[in-house]
Parts: C-alpha cells; sequence; structure tokens
C-alpha cells in the first residue's frame, strides 16, 4: 500500500539503552525549558489592578440608545432582528398615545425588546441595519450568569440611562468623564 502523503516515517522498534530508560536527560530538556520561562514576561494581565485594552473594534454588550432629549430613539421597524443570523433578537412595536411624545421619537416604538446573548455572536450587522442609530454594541463584555434567564437582556436593561433626569449614569455609560 503506498502512502498518500511524505509524512509517514516507520515506527523504531529498537529496546531502549540505560541511559533512555532512566530518562534523565529528558527531564534536564524539560527543566532548562521551565527554567528559560522563568525570565520571559508574563502574559497574565492581573485583572482587578490592571484592564485589559480592547480593539477599536471589539463588540461587546449591546445598548439601545436615546437621543438628547431622551427619547428612545428605536422606531420598532424589525430591521436589526431581521439582519440578525443567529435570529437572538425579537421585539413587538406599539403605538404611541397622546402625553408620550417626551418618552418616544416617533409613532412608533418598541414595546417589547430582548436579546438572547446565548444566540448571539456579537457580529454587529443589527447595528449597521438600525436606520436611526438606536442600537450599538458597547466596549463591556458579558457578565457571567448561572441561569439561561439572566442571558435573555429585555429592553429595561438595554436602554441607556436618561441624559436629563441621570446625567452622570449617561455620561458614564457613554464614556464620557463627567
Amino acid at each position: 500500500m503506498q502512502a498518500l502523503t511524505n509524512r509517514v516515517q516507520a515506527v523504531n522498534r529498537k529496546p531502549m539503552t540505560f541511559l533512555e530508560r532512566l530518562y534523565l536527560i529528558n527531564i534536564i530538556k524539560g527543566m532548562l525549558i521551565t527554567f528559560s520561562h522563568m525570565f520571559k514576561k508574563q502574559p497574565t494581565i492581573r485583572y482587578p489592578e490592571e484592564k485589559r485594552e480592547f480593539s477599536p473594534v471589539f463588540r461587546g454588550l449591546h445598548v439601545l440608545n436615546r437621543d438628547e432629549e431622551g427619547r428612545e430613539r428605536c422606531t420598532a421597524c424589525g430591521l436589526c432582528a431581521v439582519a440578525c443570523p443567529a435570529e437572538a433578537i425579537t421585539m413587538e412595536a406599539a403605538e404611541r398615545v397622546e402625553g408620550e411624545e417626551n418618552l418616544y421619537r416617533e409613532e412608533k416604538y418598541a414595546a417589547k425588546y430582548e436579546i438572547n446573548m446565548l444566540r448571539c455572536i456579537f457580529c454587529g450587522l443589527c447595528e449597521d441595519a438600525c436606520p436611526k442609530d438606536a442600537i450599538y454594541l458597547s466596549e463591556t463584555f458579558a457578565p457571567a450568569n448561572y441561569t439561561r434567564k439572566g442571558f435573555v437582556y429585555a429592553k429595561s436593561d438595554l436602554l441607556i440611562p436618561n441624559p436629563k433626569t441621570e446625567a452622570n449614569a449617561y455620561a458614564e455609560a457613554k464614556g464620557v468623564q463627567a
């Protein structure tokens, strides 16, 4: 039988010598490798004291944006849900009623907006598809959780704080020092 590649090597079946059976040379080689690593730069980042620098194109948790007057930008057009290849976004639209002009920017708004972070692949297509810049991926990574329900983020979890009523929280969420 002929081999398909040239990588085939015959197995050496000769008996080991006394020095090979002691494994002393191999132990010394391993100790030298271990000793050489003591003088190299450590790749570990000591998390609470040191923060890791993320790439400028890092995509983290989703955030629903507001305009300068504190109204929600999302008009429940559904383009983000359609663009999502993992089908992680679900939403229900509702029409605003009299007196809600200060809450919602357009006549239509998202009454229910949920993202299943277990399905999300952080591709950013929802951010690109949104015509109103209502959703963006922040520089915050997803926290750990013990239940599946903890990874389904509702509208209240995703919505950025109101800039008029919660100015400090809004500046912190935007990454601006207040």
